[in-house]
């Protein structure tokens, strides 16, 4: 009797879990942005979330960014980061930075190798 119950629970929740990731749902900046005003304006986030089917933590991620970034930046589309044109830049020179540290170390190693085997043609 146990082991058909857990079974049972078993595939509903494995039924559940196949149908949430085939109806996941997507929501356009405009929708985002408005949900976004109502929440820090009329409703709270419970109320909304449950007015609109929306978990409220959705909810909540979606005013940290537009409160984090502002209108413009939040909300990119297509899980594209926003960043200013100084984090793009910051982010472009620490990669030439770890690059040009990479280029060193090889560069040492190869040193290393070269004078060793230097060192055993002439001895």
């Amino acid at each position: 009797m146990l082991m058909k119950m857990d079974s049972q629970l078993s595939d509903r929740f494995t039924d559940s879990m196949f149908m949430s990731m085939k109806n996941r749902r997507k929501y356009d900046k405009s929708f985002k942005l408005e949900v976004v005003r109502r929440s820090l304006e009329e409703v709270s986030v419970k109320e909304l979330a449950e007015e609109l089917g929306i978990h409220a933590g959705m909810i909540s991620r979606w005013r940290k960014e537009f409160l984090d970034v502002g209108e413009q930046l939040s909300f990119p589309g297509h899980g594209v980061e926003a960043l200013t044109e100084e984090q793009k830049e910051i982010r472009g020179l620490r990669k030439e930075l770890a690059d040009a540290q990479l280029e060193t170390q090889i560069l040492k190693k190869a040193i290393g190798i070269f004078s060793k085997s230097d060192a055993i043609s002439m001895g």
